[in-house]
């Protein structure tokens, strides 16, 4: 078997862990194999040292478009945490999209998607990225389907990846689908690392809600629910403290946050809960009263819908290590 050549583009101030990731997941493949199944190269954009965002320097193999001749088997473009403001010129890619239509496969780790839609590569396709951009790429090119919650994403040739360590999780489902899951799986062992991630990328979402906005009284009832999460928030009690009709409040809410009074409250809840689960040390019947929801049950559906994962999944990835709390078994 003939190795396979695996480029990863990496542009100035390029996030060293979105390159470096899926190059040791693709190396130590060949350390399991003892023989170069992947054939592997960095390539910048310009002559020199790349300058990560660490500040760290890494050195490309080959620079594009310049020197390196767009024929690889698998080529990714790294992210960098100000992708979507990256000048990029034409000729770097024309470039590109002549890789693509040469690669057997293409795609991008967190932000780098956001080159690819510069080049026109996600007409049409289902795309991943990083959680905290997925709404701007989403606005950037409406011509993709952007699933925010997605670890990684194949679609026709496009593979796709969400934030930095899910690279890794990119990288190792490539090995999947060359070599099969066994050596995937003696990979992820060697590397520490879940051959299947739980639950998708928006269990590490810190969106949350967002400072109050609108006027101040909206601003004075935003800031009493997220204190007192386990409070009646109805809409009639919420519209009271306002001094306004329950009809006028929700619709100047709307308005003015972007939301529903209801949205809203869930979304303080739910945060609420993440914080607590994420210490470990409460029960979840109590951590459902304690955040306002009826019930254990009431919470789970909730938390599933929001999150992705049940309440007790969350807090097995998510507590410290040690932590004392006990979780019903039907979370």
């Amino acid at each position: 078997m003939t190795s396979r050549s695996v480029a990863l583009l990496a542009m100035p101030d390029v996030q060293l862990l979105d390159v470096a990731g899926p190059l040791d997941v693709f190396a130590e493949v060949n350390a399991q194999c003892g023989r170069e199944v992947y054939g592997l190269s960095v390539v910048g954009t310009a002559p020199g040292p790349i300058t990560t965002s660490s500040g760290r320097r890494l050195l490309p193999d080959l620079v594009a478009p310049a020197d390196a001749e767009p024929a690889f088997d698998t080529l990714l473009v790294a992210g960098a945490p100000r992708m979507h403001e990256a000048a990029v010129g034409a000729e770097l890619l024309a470039w590109l999209r002549e890789a693509a239509a040469r690669c057997r496969r293409y795609g991008s780790v967190c932000s780098g998607a956001f080159l690819l839609g510069q080049a026109g590569l996600l007409r049409g396709r289902r795309v991943t990225t990083h959680w905290a951009v997925a709404e701007m790429l989403t606005v950037r090119y409406p011509e993709a389907q952007v699933e925010a919650d997605a670890i990684c994403l194949f679609d026709g040739p496009l593979r796709t990846a969400a934030g930095v360590t899910a690279g890794l999780d990119l990288a190792l489902a490539l090995v999947e689908e060359d070599l099969g899951v066994e050596i995937a799986r003696r990979v992820a062992a060697q590397l520490v690392m879940f051959f299947k991630r739980g639950g998708g990328q928006m269990q590490f979402s810190r969106r949350g809600v967002s400072a109050p906005a609108g006027r101040s009284a909206l601003q004075e009832t935003q800031r009493w629910v997220a204190a007192h999460p386990a409070e009646d928030h109805g809409v009639e009690r919420l519209a009271a403290r306002t001094g306004m009709s329950p009809r006028h409040f929700a619709r100047v809410f709307r308005a003015e946050t972007g939301m529903t009074p209801a949205a809203y409250v869930e979304t303080v809840r739910i945060e609420a809960v993440r914080r607590l689960l994420e210490t470990g040390e409460v029960a979840l019947k109590q951590v459902a009263g304690a955040c306002g929801f009826r019930d254990a049950d009431t919470l789970r559906r909730a938390f599933v819908r929001r999150v992705g994962l049940t309440p007790a999944e969350y807090r097995r990835l998510h507590a410290p290590a040690g932590a004392n709390g006990i979780l019903s078994r039907s979370g």
